[in-house]
């Protein structure tokens, strides 16, 4: 019996030392929304409910916390004078895709060389019903990207530079700007097709969320693919033609457009001491009579921009390039022409700080949907052209009118990261510049 009792002691003792396990000790506190109507007994409520008050909430209500919120909640909601009562849930912010190459689209994201995009998003934009006009070497199809093409038109009138044994036509494809050595003027060297069409349009609106590759800027965007370069390039009145219909004019012989776009996108350039009238005609005629905004790259030759066009025209956006770091790129352009900066990447020493984009393997026709890291100018307009799709996105969602060009520019520039040298106002900052577009008047 003693041996009995003596072991049961023993039992109760080692129970007693037993340390409590996470179901015995006393549960965390949880938050609830409540709001009590006029004239509520609020203080046998909050003792009844055994909750608290911590803060005040919108519209009346207010925060407590309880041991056992749905209890409380219960008891609450069970009383006459409560409105309404319910968990104070945590919400996460959405704003971060699951495209398998976001990790390396580090000019989105990545501090100090992003735009703050994931920041931009979380404002509720996306750039649902803006259309986008990537005037370059025009369409391909990609499956993180052909979703958000739309329309398009070929304005390249030589047929061996367009390739596809005609003119102007309806079938913006491209068909590879592929060449051979001293095709395009003496001792100019052969190269493969470059696709840079895909690459930018992809920069723009590439698809979000679809477990597929990467991301746009503007996932919710409308690509219009206005072909104009080809084999040894784009000639002047082509691309004009292009810039005039992309926004909504009249070209003779060119049925007109019916998804005009509010955002135009020139990663292409040459040299040229100003710019050319023409050019300079068809910009105004998009800009000051259709209300779009036209985005072009600054160049690549680590010169004055003011030597490069469209660079140089008036009314333009013009956009150097950054690195990683968020220094100047050691290629981009650079001067009083410059209006902003955005990631162009340098892929030399590593390839993975360039800008990764949506990309075809064809060295000639097409052939496999890729995607691959470039650098450029012509990377880092598109992600402005991007954001200006974003900001306009915003001034729908709050019921007010669209931003004209002017307004894009100088709400876009409102407020920039700051940048090494000679880029312009700064760094573009797609948060602050889509903030600043809602709430402009």
């Amino acid at each position: 019996m003693r041996t009995g009792m003596a072991a049961l002691l023993g039992a109760v003792m080692a129970l007693a030392v037993v340390p409590l396990t996470a179901s015995a000790q006393e549960e965390p506190e949880q938050e609830i929304i409540v709001k009590f109507r006029e004239g509520a007994s609020r203080g046998d409520a909050l003792a009844q409910s055994r909750s608290r008050a911590v803060a005040d909430a919108t519209d009346g209500a207010e925060v407590l916390a309880s041991r056992d919120a749905a209890e409380s909640i219960r008891v609450l909601m069970a009383r006459g004078d409560v409105e309404y009562a319910e968990p104070n849930i945590v919400l996460e912010s959405m704003a971060v895709p699951n495209d398998p190459l976001w990790p390396q689209q580090w000019h989105y994201w990545e501090n100090p060389g992003g735009i703050g995009l994931s920041q931009a998003w979380d404002l509720g934009v996306s750039g649902a019903g803006q259309r986008v006009a990537v005037i370059d070497t025009g369409r391909t199809w990609h499956p993180d990207l052909t979703a958000n093409y739309i329309g398009g038109y070929d304005f390249i009138s030589n047929a061996g530079f367009a390739k596809d044994g005609n003119g102007r036509d309806a079938n913006p494809m491209d068909q590879g700007d592929w060449r051979l050595a001293g095709q395009c003027g003496p001792g100019s060297a052969a190269r493969p097709s470059s696709w840079h069409g895909l690459h930018v349009a992809g920069t723009v609106a590439a698809l979000r969320n679809n477990a597929t590759g990467g991301t746009g800027v503007a996932p919710s965007a409308k690509v219009v693919p206005v072909r104009v370069l080809g084999t040894c390039g784009g000639t002047l009145a082509d691309i004009a033609a292009g810039i005039v219909w992309a926004a909504g004019g009249a070209v003779p012989g060119v049925p007109a457009n019916p998804h005009p776009a509010k955002t135009l996108n020139l990663s292409l350039g040459g040299a040229s001491a100003s710019c050319p009238a023409t050019l300079q005609n068809a910009i105004n005629t998009a800009r000051n009579v259709h209300g779009a905004t036209v985005v072009v790259s600054a160049g690549n030759d680590n010169v004055n921009a003011a030597g490069a066009t469209p660079a140089n025209c008036g009314g333009v956006i013009t956009t150097a390039a950054t690195d990683r770091q968020a220094n100047k790129a050691s290629y981009s352009n650079f001067g009083a022409t410059v209006e902003i900066c955005a990631p162009g990447g340098e892929t030399s020493p590593a390839v993975a700080n360039g800008v990764l984009s949506t990309l075809n393997s064809g060295a000639t026709v097409p052939a496999a949907s890729i995607y691959k890291h470039y650098q450029g100018t012509s990377m880092a307009s598109p992600h402005v052209a991007g954001v200006v799709a974003l900001m306009q996105h915003g001034r729908v969602a709050n019921f007010k009118p669209l931003l004209t060009p002017a307004q894009v520019w100088v709400n876009i520039k409102t407020k920039v990261h700051p940048v090494a040298g000679q880029c312009g106002k700064g760094r573009l900052d797609a948060r602050a510049s889509v903030v600043a577009a809602i709430a402009a008047a």
